[in-house]
């Protein structure tokens, strides 16, 4: 029998890897929101004086991981891993970024739900003893992703309501192990692939809600948790349609997530911002919780969290073929050690 597996698709980290150190960068837009203050780094210039927007989202992530290894007390030829990604072709900015670094990298894509994958796969390898620290990070930047998968900047195409404003941000994370165990990763739910059918590539809430709903389900059922055990679930990027469709959905399964619910790219930017249904991209979850939500942790405002990173699997060839978003959602606990 496996006694690291919970159920259908959770698996529990016995030997408690913890957060020891995070850090976050954010553009000038989220700078400006609600938790401008919360974060590490906030840009005077989304291109953080370099020449073009992918070269300066690469110096964004490369901060955040200096910064989240600096505050875990851990000098570079301490970390065995980097795991890390974001939005562009090739993993451009995670593996640029990678490159200034000795030490090994694994590239994943997860579309926005790439922070808690990484985080998982992190938890892993120093759960199971295959190392003793590791980076997990991601990264996004609102005018790469555009140029990528929507238009140019300068084609001043106009955004429909339901669309999200790809936050410019990243987030990393250093999990450890110490002999006093404090923020603790506890267990993790892996996440389907769910496609609900929404070709439109501005509902991307709309295509991430069904996977969300369904790793929550999933979470809850395998760990026999009611919703009120966290003080926070989080999803990642859902915005407010997609936060309203999952609440909605949520009662259809006889969950009430209502009290415990909450959304990075609903939290990072006030309506007035004009970013329309929210925030998303790799950077949304991954600079929220970095930045906010562990300093929430560390104030003793919560001490059990499920982050719920979501993210929509579509291409720049998926869309223009018509075909539909799928969706995916993965769930990591993290919990207050002795609460």
């Amino acid at each position: 029998m496996l006694n690291n597996k919970l159920g259908k698709h959770t698996v529990i980290f016995n030997n408690k890897p913890e957060i020891l150190g995070t850090g976050s960068v954010v553009g000038v837009k989220e700078g400006e929101g609600p938790l401008g203050k919360r974060f590490d780094v906030v840009l005077e210039d989304d291109t953080y004086n370099e020449k073009t927007w992918e070269k300066a989202e690469i110096k964004m992530l490369s901060e955040a991981i200096l910064l989240s290894m600096k505050k875990a007390g851990k000098a570079e030829k301490e970390i065995d891993a980097i795991i890390s990604g974001d939005l562009l072709n090739q993993l451009m900015s995670a593996s640029f970024t990678a490159r200034d670094f000795d030490v090994p990298f694994i590239g994943i894509y997860g579309a926005c739900s790439t922070m808690t994958e990484s985080m998982i796969l992190g938890s892993v390898l120093v759960d199971g003893g295959y190392a003793e620290n590791v980076v997990s990070a991601a990264s996004s930047h609102f005018c790469t992703s555009e140029r990528q998968f929507r238009n140019p900047l300068e084609h001043g195409n106009q955004r429909p309501p339901a669309a999200q404003w790809t936050a410019t941000a990243s987030g990393s994370v250093v999990i450890g192990r110490t002999n006093k165990p404090n923020i603790v990763l506890t267990c993790a739910t892996l996440g389907k692939v769910v496609d609900p059918g929404i070709t439109d590539a501005h509902q991307m809430g709309a295509a991430m809600a069904p996977a969300a709903l369904d790793t929550i389900h999933t979470h809850l059922s395998d760990t026999n948790r009611d919703p009120g055990y966290y003080d926070l679930i989080l999803t990642g990027d859902l915005g407010h349609i997609g936060k309203d469709i999952l609440l909605d959905m949520s009662k259809n399964r006889g969950l009430d997530l209502e009290k415990v619910h909450m959304d990075c790219g609903v939290l990072l930017y006030d309506k007035d911002q004009d970013t329309h249904s929210g925030g998303s991209g790799c950077g949304c979850s991954a600079s929220v919780f970095a930045g906010h939500i562990y300093r929430e942790i560390l104030e003793g405002k919560l001490k059990k969290v499920l982050l719920v990173s979501t993210g929509a699997l579509l291409s720049t060839t998926s869309t223009l073929q018509g075909d539909s978003i799928p969706g995916i959602a993965h769930a990591i606990a993290i919990e207050v050690e002795g609460n």
